[in-house]
C-alpha cells in the first residue's frame, strides 16, 4: 500500500510530532526544557521512511497557545488524528510514526538524571494514550 498525504495531512503529522516534543519540553521545564526539546527534535529528524520525510520539517503557522493546557488542546487531538489517517493508508507507517513519537518521548525524558519527573511521566502517558486512541 502506498502512502498519499495531502498538505493538511502532513501538517497534522508535523503538529502532532513536534507538538509532542514541545509538551515533553514544557513538562520538563523544572529540569532542562531546552535539552529535552533538543533531544526530542533530534529523534524526530532522525525518523526514516515516508513519515520521516514529513517530520524532517517543523510545522509552520500552527497556533500553539500560551499555556501547556492550550498546547495539549492542539497536540493531543493531532496525535490521535495522525494515527487514524496513517492507519487508514498504511499500517506500517502508522507503527513507524508511533515508534518515532515514543523514541522522542524517551529521548526528552533522558535529559534528566535518574527517572523522569512525575510531570514528565504523566505527559508521556497522555501522549501515548492519544496515540493509542485512534
Amino acid at each position: 500500500m502506498s502512502l498519499t498525504l495531502t498538505d493538511q495531512d502532513q501538517l497534522t503529522l508535523r503538529t502532532a510530532a513536534w507538538g509532542a516534543v514541545s509538551l515533553m519540553s514544557a513538562a520538563g521545564a523544572a529540569g532542562s526544557a531546552h535539552k529535552a526539546a533538543t533531544e526530542g527534535s533530534i529523534a524526530l529528524t532522525s525518523a526514516t521512511g515516508p513519515v520521516g520525510h514529513v517530520l524532517a520539517k517543523a510545522p509552520k503557522g500552527v497556533k500553539w497557545g500560551k499555556t501547556v493546557a492550550e498546547l495539549a488542546d492542539v497536540v493531543l487531538p493531532a496525535l490521535t488524528e495522525a494515527m487514524s489517517l496513517l492507519k487508514l493508508q498504511d499500517a506500517a507507517e502508522a507503527a513507524n510514526f508511533r515508534g518515532t513519537i515514543l523514541v522522542c518521548l524517551d529521548a526528552a525524558a533522558r535529559t534528566h538524571q535518574g527517572p523522569p519527573s512525575p510531570t514528565m511521566a504523566d505527559m508521556a502517558r497522555k501522549i501515548t494514550e492519544a496515540l493509542d486512541a485512534a
